[in-house]
């Protein structure tokens, strides 16, 4: 088995992806005298929320997370942060390279709401590597990478911020069911609402008019907005049959 090891030297947004991401500086050393002619990775990364302190705000948004603070010595378990690919190519000895790592603001990822939920500071993160070699001289040998390699780095809160402000500044993300989405876009259209944020603020406006009690559907939204018919005039033998 080839004697690989791995350090993280630092990450950083990357400011050219598609999407939002970070890129994880990594330095990979081999023995001198062995020709590395390709490196087969797979790279799990984790947070490790353990590892930071919370001021009171914070442990407050990590509740639906971890539960109640005084619970926290049992349930502050590592969160899985993503897991991808990575193919190095050749060297003798010692490399750089970057690892690539797509985020998401998808608040039903755990990860995505832990990081949403500090304010500052920095990440605790483990990155554990597992894989092939491919090695030697002239020809190579296929061996595997040891399983108990890892690497450490704190990731400071700004960095990951600052990749998701670079594609959704100032912004949230909520995931719903297609069905619903249809609804909402059925009573946007007839509403001739200009974005989803109006259609969003007039559905709070038409709930905050109802009772606790009722629900309020998109469709049924429109309805509740419309002005109530005037009442019937009543008829003088009506008037007459009521004195009765």
């Amino acid at each position: 088995m080839t004697s690989i090891s791995f350090a993280c030297t630092g990450v950083r947004a990357d400011p050219y992806g598609a999407g939002p991401a970070l890129v994880f500086r990594l330095r990979i050393t081999a023995p001198a005298e062995v020709r590395v002619h390709a490196l087969a990775l797979r790279c799990q990364l984790r947070i490790e929320p353990a590892r930071r302190r919370y001021g009171d705000a914070e442990g407050g948004r990590l509740t639906d997370l971890f539960g109640e603070r005084s619970r926290w010595a049992g349930t502050l378990h590592p969160v899985q942060f993503a897991q991808v690919p990575l193919l190095v190519g050749a060297f003798t000895g010692e490399t750089e390279t970057d690892l690539v790592v797509p985020c998401t603001y998808d608040m039903d990822v755990s990860a995505a709401r832990y990081l949403a939920a500090l304010d500052d500071g920095d990440v605790p993160l483990l990155l554990l590597f597992s894989g092939t070699a491919f090695a030697g001289p002239g020809g190579f040998q296929v061996t595997p990478v040891a399983w108990d390699q890892e690497a450490a780095v704190r990731m400071p809160v700004k960095v990951w911020r600052e990749a998701i402000d670079a594609h959704f500044p100032g912004c949230g993300w909520l995931r719903l069911p297609a069905d619903l989405m249809a609804e909402l876009l059925a009573y946007r259209s007839r509403r001739a609402l200009p974005s989803w944020e109006a259609t969003v603020r007039e559905l709070l406006g038409t709930a905050q008019t109802v009772k606790p009690s009722q629900t309020v559907k998109p469709t049924q939204a429109a309805e509740t907005t419309r002005t109530a018919k005037p009442p019937q005039a009543v008829t003088a033998a009506q008037t007459a049959k009521g004195e009765r």
